[in-house]
């Protein structure tokens, strides 16, 4: 992501070596229990590329034993699955395995990394596109010990890289924060992991925003259900509700936001955006802010620059110039000075403008326009104007699409 001072910046960076084909990391199989709960979605982990399988346990491991260590087996081999699999095996060791695909967005599986980072012992034993395979001593890269209830506990954690875009006002980011704390318990007859989550949703907080004028700002959620269906035009057909609020989304996800005029029947008078923006509160001047349109057209300093959707005649609209649509993908804001994810809540708001056509101003707000034109679409009284918002959106906690795996010996 780009901002306007060129932010990226990366945090929690870990030296990562090349995979030394994983495939041959062999472990021995232990007797395991599952230690979380299953996945509230269904979600079938064993869905992996072959070129990307890699191989869990021993090559003469059965397809008991492979599914008591929690990872998949095709008939052939035992190969870890979409997802974070935890092991603690009797010789002491983490084996720690991160799937691209265990959180939406993707991880970047180069960019985790454990406490001691800069420990060559600590790196992956191998990296693939899709997995990280880590194996250390439980003894060794920054793990705690304790006693607790007749077991003695080793804990470590392991989190990812992400970008920041840094902005005039404020900073986000776009990119799955990955965290994991993680567990062995040794006991004298059993070994078990422990995976714990972190980085739980605060409770949500429905809000509601007006302006002066008879502008609404709101949230498309049509859904594309046959192939070959345009998502820009679907996702339009229909609109969250005030009841809906507040609504989630996931990083990167599309936010299709749609601001409309209401109570004219003028087909000559234009709706233009002169400004559009979030922030991590209902107040349209609270800060931080992250600008999305700058007089209409999409803030240049965001790598996931925002998308205009044309409105015309083929929308299917009685009054096309009374509507502006434009799409965002979805972002939490970050602490300006320690770049840390701070809000998991996000507001959209539009300084709106009720443009009069005429020989000299066509009301059009194309982005490549001279400073004389802009200044000529702002003639507008201030009756004319409005700001309007959304109500509230919410990140959600990185949409795991399986629940973690843990496996224990005994």
């Amino acid at each position: 992501m780009r901002g306007s001072v060129l932010g990226k910046t990366k945090h929690h960076q870990s030296c990562i070596k090349p995979a030394s084909q994983p495939q041959m990391l062999l472990l021995q199989p232990p007797q395991q229990r599952l230690k979380v709960p299953p996945p509230s979605v269904p979600f079938d982990k064993c869905q992996v590329e072959e070129n990307e399988k890699i191989q869990c346990g021993t090559r003469d491991i059965t397809a008991e034993q492979c599914e008591n260590i929690n990872c998949c087996f095709d008939g052939r081999q035992c190969y870890y699955g979409k997802a974070v699999t935890v092991q603690c095996t009797r010789d002491g060791q983490f084996v720690v395995v991160v799937a691209r695909d265990a959180t939406l967005p993707h991880i970047d599986v180069d960019s985790v990394s454990l406490l001691e980072a800069n420990n060559p012992s600590c790196t992956p034993a191998g990296v693939t596109a899709a997995f990280a395979i880590f194996q250390f001593p439980v003894t060794a890269c920054g793990t705690t010990i304790k006693e607790e209830e007749g077991y003695v506990v080793y804990e470590n954690h392991m989190s990812s890289s992400y970008e920041v875009g840094i902005g005039p006002r404020g900073s986000i980011t776009r990119d799955s924060h990955f965290e994991l704390l993680f567990q062995c318990r040794y006991s004298g007859t059993a070994v078990e992991a422990l995976v714990l989550e972190v980085n739980a949703l605060p409770p949500p907080v429905p809000v509601a925003a007006a302006g002066p004028l008879r502008v609404e700002l709101r949230l498309g959620n049509g859904e594309c259900l046959s192939k070959g269906c345009v998502e820009e035009e679907v996702a339009y057909s229909s609109f969250y509700t005030r009841a809906d609020y507040p609504i989630t989304k996931v990083l990167r996800e599309p936010v299709h936001v749609e601001v409309r005029l209401l109570e004219r029947s003028d087909p000559n008078i234009v709706l233009n955006l002169e400004h559009c923006w979030a922030t991590s509160t209902p107040n349209p001047h609270s800060l931080p802010q992250w600008d999305l349109l700058v007089d209409g057209c999409p803030y240049h300093d965001d790598r996931y620059i925002t998308t205009v959707v044309p409105v015309d005649g083929s929308s299917g609209l009685q009054y096309p110039s009374h509507h502006k649509r434009f799409i965002i993908k979805m972002f939490t804001f970050v602490d300006q000075n320690t770049f840390t994810p701070q809000q998991d809540t996000v507001f959209i708001h539009c300084a709106t403008a009720v443009c009069y056509p005429s020989s000299t101003n066509s009301c059009a707000q194309p982005c490549h326009r001279q400073r004389r034109a802009v200044a000529a679409v702002r003639k507008a009284s201030s009756n004319q104007r409005a700001l309007v918002s959304s109500g509230e959106v919410i990140l959600t906690e990185e949409r795991t699409t399986s629940a973690p795996d843990t496996k224990s010996n005994r």
